[in-house]
């Protein structure tokens, strides 16, 4: 009883610890944030005050900045699930892309479908172009050792001008520089149809979706055999394989449904809010910023949530500061800052971890030789 009692109070001062360095992080950037802002001769409260107004100041702007905060919860997960995997995917852009891309076609080739059939059908190809795209980098690492950051990137490049093509050359509105709209049965419910407090906002039941899918990765990573053994693999590789665990195929696997969240954020926003995609699609932003919410959510999904949800308000409300005569950069600035201190203990618990994981190499391979 008095062991079960230790282990519970040594995790939740890990709890506490994980959780107060973000909150620190946070706090501090709103302060030094506050003294830039007082800098451009402006006054701090006043400024965030507005921030606040134009991100949570009415249900509509409420619904706005929740708009975004739906893509930056998956493409956040995306990036924090690789990290529980011991693996950097830089790569959720592209996989944001390669999802918007091919929604688009299933939303427009399946037309006809009832909607009840036709959103999932969406919604899955989506997140299974994400998943095959993040699944190459994956196989790439586990195969010939070749580093997911380098090649995340290059496929970052590729899936915006493979996009492009697909947009301009098989899915191209003639004489237009954007594809074709999706069907009317491939888009998501908005809650502004039924509820009248939502009027004017475009939030939809993306955000029911990116919640659940939250929870699912919870339960994946902490109550499930798989997610132990992705967990292992990303805490110590060697030590993984030596206890039986098949490192490349947990590496594959991570990288795939990491990259299946980033292209579910992807469907998500085109059967929401775009309904369509682009000529050169370009970087949407999102797929980075999910760096940022998985760093600040301490690559926990709850965390996650509640990341994704500060910088949906910083999004929204940088626009209402603006009209305070505050420059819009100054969000930017805040957000720069909350990374920066984030980072650093990041860094901190990476070495902690590389240095951990070398002294189980150097014991698996003395007791080898015994």
């Amino acid at each position: 009883m008095e062991n079960k009692v230790n282990e519970f109070n040594v995790r939740m001062q890990k709890n506490i610890k994980a959780i107060a360095y973000p909150l620190i992080a946070i706090l501090l950037s709103f302060i030094v944030g506050g003294i830039i802002v007082a800098a451009f001769g402006s006054d701090p409260i006043v400024a965030y005050k507005a921030m606040f107004k134009g991100s949570l100041g009415s249900w509509s702007s409420f619904g706005e900045t929740l708009v975004s905060v739906t893509p930056l919860i998956l493409t956040g997960l995306a990036v924090a699930f690789a990290f529980r995997c011991g693996l950097f995917n830089i790569g959720a852009e592209g996989q944001f892309i390669m999802g918007s891309v091919t929604a688009v076609w299933a939303g427009w080739a399946f037309n006809g479908m009832p909607a009840i059939l036709h959103v999932p059908i969406v919604l899955l190809s989506g997140a299974l172009a994400g998943g095959i795209w993040a699944g190459i980098v994956g196989w790439l690492k586990a195969k010939v050792g070749s580093h997911e950051v380098i090649n995340s990137i290059m496929m970052n490049y590729i899936a915006m001008y493979f996009s492009n093509f697909i947009v301009m050359n098989l899915l191209n509105e003639p004489t237009k520089a954007f594809s074709y709209e999706i069907a009317d049965t491939a888009k998501l419910y908005r809650f502004a149809e039924s509820i009248s407090i939502f009027k004017g906002s475009r939030v939809h039941i993306g955000i029911i979706f990116a919640l659940i899918v939250a929870v699912f990765a919870y339960y994946l990573l902490n109550k499930t055999i798989r997610g132990y053994e992705i967990r292992a693999v990303g805490f110590s590789p060697f030590a993984a394989e030596y206890g039986g665990i098949n490192v490349p195929r947990n590496i594959v696997l991570a990288m795939f449904i990491s990259g299946m969240f980033a292209g579910l954020a992807g469907a998500i926003m085109v059967t929401g809010i775009q309904f369509r995609a682009n000529n050169l699609f370009g970087f949407t932003g999102y797929g980075f910023d999910g760096i940022a919410v998985a760093l600040v959510g301490n690559s926990h999904p709850i965390g996650v949530i509640l990341s994704a949800f500060l910088f949906g308000v910083l999004q929204k409300g940088g626009p209402m500061m603006q009209l305070q005569g505050v420059p819009k950069e100054v969000v930017g600035i805040i957000q720069g800052i909350i990374i920066l201190f984030v980072a650093v203990n990041f860094i901190k618990v990476m070495i902690e971890n590389y240095t951990e994981k070398k002294n189980s190499k150097k014991s698996l391979a003395k007791g080898e030789v015994k």
